[in-house]
């Protein structure tokens, strides 16, 4: 059984959904979607995501998913599941939209 985190060491949902959003809006923001540009920013949210991730000096492994879908009309949906340690690991789940995108992030915290 792991020892619990002190609350200062554990995964904020805050502050993680806060790099998310700002990580979104600084590559897409009011940004119309384009299908050429859709890959480029994916990578661009996970890398800037994972930076400032690793900023907080958390002591956390981060694995995160980045799916940028043109808002059409069109059905989506996901799951995801994970075998961890409840008291310690974590997910961020956020769902951004615009005018003509969807972005939908996943930021899974493992303690170390």
């Amino acid at each position: 059984m792991a020892t619990e985190l002190d609350d200062d060491k554990r995964f904020s949902n805050d502050e993680v959904m806060a790099i998310i959003n700002e990580c979104i809006d600084n590559t897409i923001g009011e940004r119309s979607y384009s299908n050429e540009n859709a890959s480029s920013w994916s990578k661009t949210i996970a890398a800037e995501c994972i930076k400032n991730l690793n900023k907080l000096e958390k002591p956390y492994k981060y694995t995160m998913t980045c799916s940028i879908m043109q808002k059409n009309g069109a059905g989506v949906h996901s799951a995801s599941s994970c075998y961890w340690d409840n008291c310690n690991d974590a997910v961020c789940s956020v769902h951004w939209e615009n005018e003509t995108a969807h972005c939908i992030v996943n930021v899974f915290g493992f303690a170390l």
